[in-house]
């Protein structure tokens, strides 16, 4: 066993020593140690549970003859830093994670690993230590929160119903107290923000990985579903343990595939493109931020869920979850191990869809083409990435003017100012992993523009990112970003520019001599940030990239 490095032979009597005062018994200090890393924080209500869910891990592993350690990493709710400076460290938090296990595991010699996550940074950054360790993993996702209730009975969602409150008080179309009863009501306890946002697609892609039991990602955090799968996890990882089966076994290219696959299928928000080339770099496999486009084009879309259409992640659970999704798509997953035991196909053929409207096979899908567009052209040369099932068809190609803001704070006044008119295409910039740093959401602008109706006539475009919960015709992630000098830099107020999605084109419409002369005079933006964000701003890489650090 790994954890033998600090346990066996007569010159690890000072290491026994310090283990046996932490209440380890002689029985206890030769099973396997088993990490249970644990985001658990009053902070984060999809966190807030995990008090419960770590005892039921901690069971298991007992259960199971292993030696259970219980120890934390943060967790930031990309929901409640939103819109002011605190944004900029969710990104980076990701690799914070990854280093925070990494080191835990490396110190102590750690057999194997639960991994105790839900929210937006939290679980990528684990999956990327797992990848990055390569020892036994289980992933345990807290799961998906209730959806909220009005008092009329109309069921509610935190962007839907809070983020975009702010644009239709704006518009007039809420009164104070109306948005007052919303923000009460849309949250009603722990989990998950309830549509398919970051947080929920990384739970499903985790499963659909290999890395969750079965059933795992939709199991709604309240129910006791969710505990006896805590619990099955222990007692499994001290059988990867016993059999040897690490992360990288598991994390493979079909893996990367199939997860980018159920990604476009069910409409999973845009990080992805940053989390999943992530992940797989730690795991050693080189994937092209192309192949989300790729797979996109033969990848019906088979869920509506929030933000894009009226489901939640809570009816997607009573429709079957995650093996209801494998069984429509089985044809076009690839065959990969899980921690199950047994083939993801296995899992894929032998589930059953309880609802055929909320997952929806693939002759009735809701949209041929899956989530993901890659747009490319002159003002993206390396790429930037839409969801193109949460635009509607009227605004799939946009071409107006420009509205330029050098950050988010700015663009989120005018709009609110009613600065920005139907026609208008909004570009944030400076907002990227290295110029922001630490490329915000910019869920806030996107939903006051959806709140006053503008979703279908105002494009907007960033070398930042989108929540999972942006919708309407939104272009984030361009590479190369402004602080780079990327052509987003050159931007000027009244430029044309084009969107168009169906063509996957993202164009500055002035002439190729205009922009060579405007490139001449860009000179490279230096961050203002201290700290760990100014370490970050000098090593992430590009958003082409997943924003990895090198």
């Amino acid at each position: 066993m790994r954890s033998d490095r600090i346990k066996r032979g007569i010159e690890r009597t000072p290491n026994r020593a310090l283990l046996y005062a932490t209440g380890l018994s002689k029985s206890s200090i030769h099973k396997p140690f088993i990490g249970i890393a644990s985001s658990y924080t009053d902070l984060v209500p999809g966190h807030v549970d995990m008090r419960q869910l770590e005892r039921f891990i901690e069971r298991g592993v007992e259960a199971g003859g292993g030696t259970p350690f219980i120890f934390g990493v943060p967790a930031i709710c990309d929901g409640i830093a939103m819109g002011h400076y605190g944004m900029r460290y969710s990104l980076p938090s990701r690799e914070l994670i990854a280093d925070e296990v990494e080191s835990m595991v490396g110190a102590n010699a750690l057999d194997g690993l639960v991994l105790l996550t839900n929210c937006d940074k939290i679980t990528p950054g684990m999956l990327m230590a797992a990848g990055r360790l390569d020892v036994p993993v289980i992933v345990v996702t807290a799961g998906p929160m209730l959806c909220g209730r009005s008092k009329e009975g109309k069921r509610l969602d935190l962007v839907h119903d809070t983020f975009e409150a702010v644009g239709m008080y704006q518009a007039g179309k809420l009164t104070g107290e109306e948005v007052h009863s919303l923000e009460v009501e849309a949250c009603p306890g722990c989990g998950s923000c309830q549509g398919l946002y970051t947080a929920n697609t990384m739970s499903c892609l985790t499963e659909v990985m290999g890395l969750s039991l079965t059933g795992c990602a939709t199991a709604l955090a309240v129910s006791a579903k969710k505990k006896r799968i805590a619990y099955q996890s222990g007692v499994r990882i001290v059988e990867l343990v016993r059999n040897g089966l690490t992360a990288r076994r598991i994390i493979t290219k079909n893996a990367i595939y199939n997860a980018v696959v159920v990604d476009n299928a069910m409409g999973g928000s845009t990080n992805t493109t940053l989390h999943i080339p992530a992940i797989a770099h730690e795991a050693g496999i080189e994937i092209d931020f192309n192949i989300f486009d790729e797979i996109s084009r033969k990848t019906p879309h088979i869920t509506h869920i929030r933000p894009s259409g009226e489901h939640f992640m809570e009816d997607v659970e009573y429709a079957g979850g995650i093996p209801a999704v494998l069984n429509v798509l089985k044809d076009l997953l690839k065959p990969n191990p899980t921690v199950n035991g047994f083939n993801i196909k296995k899992i894929a053929e032998k589930s059953r869809v309880l609802n055929p409207d909320v997952i929806r096979s693939l002759d009735k899908a809701y949209h041929r083409e899956g989530s993901i567009a890659v747009l490319k052209g002159n003002l993206a040369p390396l790429g930037s990435v839409v969801k193109q099932t949460a635009v509607s068809p009227k605004a799939m190609r946009i071409q107006g003017p420009a509205k330029v803001y050098d950050c988010e704070e700015d663009a989120m006044a005018a709009i609110l100012k009613g600065k920005v008119k139907a026609g208008d295409v909004v570009v944030i910039r400076y907002e990227g992993p290295r110029g922001g740093p630490g490329m915000r959401e910019m869920l806030s602008p996107t939903s006051a523009i959806a709140g006053m109706g503008l979703s279908e006539s105002v494009a907007l475009i960033t070398d930042g990112r989108f929540s999972g919960g942006t919708r309407g015709p939104c272009v984030g992630h361009i590479s190369p970003e402004a602080a780079d000098c990327g052509p987003i830099a050159y931007v000027k107020d009244g430029d044309q520019i084009l969107v168009d999605i169906p063509g996957r084109k993202l164009e500055l419409l002035v002439s190729e001599s205009e922009l060579a002369r405007r490139k001449k005079t860009c000179k490279i933006r230096e961050t203002k940030a201290r700290g760990w964000l100014l370490r970050y701003s000098r090593m992430v890489q590009s958003a082409a990239k997943g924003a990895i650090l090198e």
